[in-house]
Order: structure tokens, then sequence, then C-alpha cells
């Protein structure tokens, strides 16, 4: 009866009978390197950026067989391993996740840096543990975790001591600022690259933001930032004057007659006016129009006012999509 091998290891299984004188080289193979790879061995795997596949040779050292794998190289590819049902250390020494699978199968993709326990059930490559007691209900402290954790994301409005993961927060800020929201801010920077969505374009240059009502409908604008008065601005009122009139230098005409009883009462002495004897003086009297003209002068210039309050100037972006 000729020899088979394992299924899993290929580890060589003497038939009855067989290699007679050299069963002992036979099984120190199976104990001194098979076993021993499948147990303890520690593998340095190159992997080139592409596909690179592993063997499990029958009765043979090989690769694959081995306990731990170290990825070296540019990493960033495949690394294929049989579909023989066997865990797997990986620890991924590349600059870049490798994913680790059997062949047309999805395997399991391992960041750079990571140490994971993997198991080919014999269909594909899958994370072999996901559950560790001693991590249910622990006290850590100033645990420090190292390339891509993750976590069970908390559905959106969670207000618990659950951890948050980066979808929890991004989604929880996509809600307070969606499409159509102001952002305001002192800092010229794009809010996408704050909050890494959305398309911002820049608003409102040199407008003030006013509450929305019937007659200010939202996204309409108006409004200056100057106004110039006219008549029909300013409120009733008068002014008043005041006109000085000056009375030049001027005479009066007079008549008088030579002692006249008709004229009693103005007995003055025509030696006064060189006359030789006595008569009286008479006056003349008129009415006399004056016209004054008043005139006030103008003042102002015209100026615009500026109608804008104290301010504080900011940037805005509004949320597009």
């Amino acid at each position: 009866m000729s020899s088979t091998y394992s299924t899993n290891l290929a580890i060589e299984l003497m038939g009855a009978g067989e290699q007679a004188g050299n069963w002992g080289s036979t099984t120190n193979t199976n104990l001194g390197t098979l076993i021993e790879q499948a147990i303890s061995g520690y593998e340095t795997q190159a992997c080139t950026g592409g596909t690179d596949t592993l063997l499990m040779t029958n009765g043979a050292s090989a690769t694959a067989r081995n306990m731990f794998l170290e990825l070296t190289g540019t990493g960033g590819g495949t690394l294929v391993v049989p579909a023989n049902k066997k865990l797997y250390f990986i620890f991924n020494n590349t600059a870049s996740a490798i994913t680790v699978k059997v062949s047309g199968q999805t395997g399991v993709s391992v960041p750079t840096t990571a140490k994971i326990v993997l198991v080919s059930n014999g269909t594909d490559v899958i994370v072999a543990q996901n559950y560790i007691p001693s991590l249910i209900s622990p006290t850590i402290s100033n645990a420090t975790l190292t390339g891509t954790p993750v976590a069970p994301t908390a559905s959106p409005g969670t207000n618990t001591t659950q951890i948050a993961t980066t979808a929890f927060v991004t989604t929880g800020l996509q809600a307070a600022y969606p499409v159509g929201s102001i952002y305001l801010g002192t800092l010229s920077t794009n809010p996408n690259t704050l909050f890494g969505f959305g398309t911002w374009v820049a608003f409102g240059a040199g407008r003030m933001l006013i509450s929305t009502d019937a007659t200010y409908l939202p996204g309409t604008t108006g409004g200056s930032a100057t106004t110039t008065l006219i008549t029909a601005n300013l409120p009733s009122h008068n002014h008043s004057a005041t006109s000085t009139v000056s009375d030049p230098t001027h005479s009066h005409q007079a008549g008088y007659t030579n002692g006249s009883s008709g004229n009693a009462g103005q007995g003055i002495p025509l030696a006064d006016f060189g006359a030789s004897g006595p008569s009286t003086f008479n006056t003349s009297a008129a009415g006399t129009g004056i016209t004054v003209g008043t005139t006030i002068g103008n003042t102002g210039s015209g100026t615009a006012i500026s109608t804008i309050s104290p301010y504080i100037a900011v940037y805005m972006w509004n949320r597009t999509v």
C-alpha cells in the first residue's frame, strides 16, 4: 500500500509495510520539519504588490505550512494561500494593506503594520477570532491603538458613552449642515477641507443676513450700504429769518404863509426862514412803501449716509451639494 498525505498539512502517511528500513527518515521529516513548521514555523514572504501564491507541498517543506508569516516588500497586493484548513498568524510588515485569501475568493484585508490571526476554512480566509472574554467588560487605561482599529457605528442621534466612530461623527456633521446650510467663520478655509464632505461655495459677499419672513424670502437680496436723502425723506420743518432795514438820510419839503390866521397853532418867526414877519410853518405827511428782500442761504452737500450697523466681517459658505 502506497503512502498518502494528510488533507490539511500534507504530511506523509506511510502505508502498511511501506518504506522498510526508511520509515525513520520519513518520520523525522514528518515530525522534525513538517509538523514543526505547522505549529511553530516562522517564514518571511516577499510581497511584490501583485498576486503572490503560497504552496502546500506533499511531504516536503512548504511556505504555506508555516504558522507565522511575516510579509515584506512593497505590499499592496494579494497573498493567495491553499484551500487547506489551517491557521495563519500574519504580520504585514509592508507599507500597504495586503489581502490574504483563497484563489477566487474575497479573503481579509490586513492593514499595514497589523498583526492578525486568520484561518482558512477550506473555502476562503476569514478572521479567526472576534470574541475575547477578558475584553467584554474591562477597564482599559491609557491604551494606545495603532493601525486602523474599527468599532461598531452607533445610530444617528445616539447620546451615550459608546465609542463614536468617524462614520458616526461625519453623519452627525452632515445632519447639522444639510444642503442649503450657511457656515460662518473668520478663516478662509473651505468647509469641505474642515468637514470632509459637501460642496461649499462662497456666499453673500458684502452682505448681512436677515431672518426670512413673508417680505424677505429665502435667498433674495436687497438693501444698500449707503443712501442719499431726498426732500420726501425730511420731516416737516420751517426756517426763521431776520431782516434789518437801514433808513438812509432824507428830507421833507414844507410850505409857509405870512401870518395867515387860517393856519393856527404853527406860528414860527419868519426870521428863521429869512422872512421879515410872523408866519405859520406847515409840514406835509405821506405814506411810503418799503420792500425788503430776505434770502435764506443753502446748506448741506447731499453726501450719501451709511446705513450699516456696527458689524464684524466673517467668511460665509453655502453648502450646495
